[in-house]
């Protein structure tokens, strides 16, 4: 109430006629924000959506690795868990959890992510709900969550990912729709991920040497950060069951390395806690990075993997920002072609871009590579400290889409500037005469 009075109070301030001697003169300023800012936010900041945790399983190999064995809600309860263990949250706060997956029947999927909350020690009265939008749902389920912050529905939140393909092969349910044969671009739809692939290799002229080499490039730096423990502080370690095949002899192991060397079928899952800045400092919770942009686009679905190459630069538009503010990129290793084509593309520094490697090593669990990449964007760029700012995660999605969301270091925003430094004042905003 007082601040609606406070309101009040300044708009019938400026309705009053003012006199010469006491108006202000107006003098041009330089925009600190910059004026492709597309964001508003008070003074103090304190209603940025902001990260303050992000963990992950390892990444196993479907039917085959350390998860095979494992319920998937198993694997969304542990980094849910993480959460609430590692922040000390009081799990009543949270306003909504929101899990990213793909492959497993929808109301099945939904349910088991309930029964995961359960697990991991929340009440009755916290929501679960999953989302869809192919191999971009985890990072579609922390930009839902965060979207719903910046809305005022709640002022804290979950958006996690989540698929065992173990438990649930890619695999289409039912008969074809004939008038398929009528539109060329939903025909395309249907098309295997690795058709669209050679598709994209095949038309942007990217050759097997290249994506070999991408290959070996990403398989070096995800063995390289293995062994620096660079994975250790966003993994959570997973003690499950194996079954030996041939003996049906179960064991119990704990699961905190990745084993898994391809993009295409994997386990894992992910979690990312949001809140809003000010909610954050209450609680004297570290803030490890700042929700700034979201975009997902579409484009042709016979070349789906080229979607980080629209994505990107819409989504650092979004975020009044160049490509070249941006520090570190997490880009979805789907396939060697798409991901060579993309880096080509925008001209990317090779040094900026999955610095620890990507899916191509790492493993590409659908539903939880969004949440996995935040999390391994974050910890790095946590790591790297003042000399690294701005951070993108973007991917392809089948049938045709991509999707990117930009973040800021945790520690990195001052009350002086919006996006970034204004080295002079010769930009004046738009609205200076």
């Amino acid at each position: 109430m007082e601040k609606a009075i406070n309101r009040q109070r300044v708009l019938l301030q400026h309705l009053q006629p003012s006199t010469a001697a006491s108006a202000p003169l107006i003098s041009a300023s330089a925009c600190a924000a910059g004026d492709s800012a597309a964001y508003q936010r008070t003074s103090c900041f304190g209603d940025d959506v902001v990260i303050v945790a992000a963990y992950r399983t390892a990444i196993c190999k479907s039917k085959r690795g350390g998860f095979k064995d494992t319920y998937p809600e198993e694997l969304l309860s542990a980094v849910l868990k993480a959460l609430l263990d590692k922040t000390k949250l009081n799990p009543n706060e949270v306003g909504d959890i929101v899990v990213g997956s793909v492959l497993a029947p929808g109301s099945q999927r939904a349910t088991e992510c309930r029964m995961a909350a359960f697990y991991a020690g929340f009440p009755e009265t916290v929501p679960v709900r999953t989302v869809n939008r192919q191999c971009s749902s985890g990072l579609q389920a922390v930009a839902d969550v965060a979207a719903a912050i910046k809305a005022g529905f709640y002022d804290i939140g979950i958006g996690a990912g989540l698929e065992s393909m173990t438990a649930n092969a890619m695999a289409w349910d039912g008969s074809v729709n004939p008038k398929l044969n009528e539109f060329k671009q939903a025909q395309d739809c249907l098309l295997p991920m690795g058709i669209t692939s050679e598709n994209v290799a095949q038309r942007y002229g990217v050759t097997r040497i290249e994506q070999d080499q991408a290959a070996v490039e990403s398989h070096k730096k995800a063995a390289a950060a293995t062994a620096a423990g660079k994975f250790r502080e966003e993994i959570v370690p997973v003690t499950t069951k194996i079954v030996d095949p041939k003996t049906g002899e179960e064991k119990q192991v704990t699961i905190s390395v990745d084993d898994g060397n391809s993009s295409q079928v994997s386990d894992g899952a992910g979690a990312v806690l949001l809140m809003r800045r000010d909610v954050a400092m209450q609680r004297g919770l570290p803030i490890i990075g700042v929700f700034r942009s979201f975009v997902a686009v579409g484009v042709d679905p016979a070349v789906m993997g080229i979607g980080p190459a629209v994505a990107i630069p819409a989504a650092v538009k979004s975020a009044g920002l160049q490509i070249e503010d941006i520090d570190l990129f997490e880009i979805n290793e789907a396939f060697a072609s798409q991901y060579t084509y993309c880096c080509k593309k925008l001209e990317l520094d090779p040094t900026k871009v999955n610095v620890n490697g990507g899916a191509l090593a790492l493993g590409h669990p659908l539903g939880a590579t969004g949440a996995r990449c935040v999390s391994t964007l974050l910890n790095e760029m946590k790591r790297r400290g003042k000399d690294c700012r701005f951070g993108i995660v973007s991917m392809c999605i089948g049938s045709g889409m991509g999707a990117a969301a930009v973040f800021e270091r945790g520690d990195a925003v001052d009350e002086l500037t919006n996006a970034k430094r204004i080295q002079s004042h010769n930009l004046l905003s738009k609205d200076a005469k």
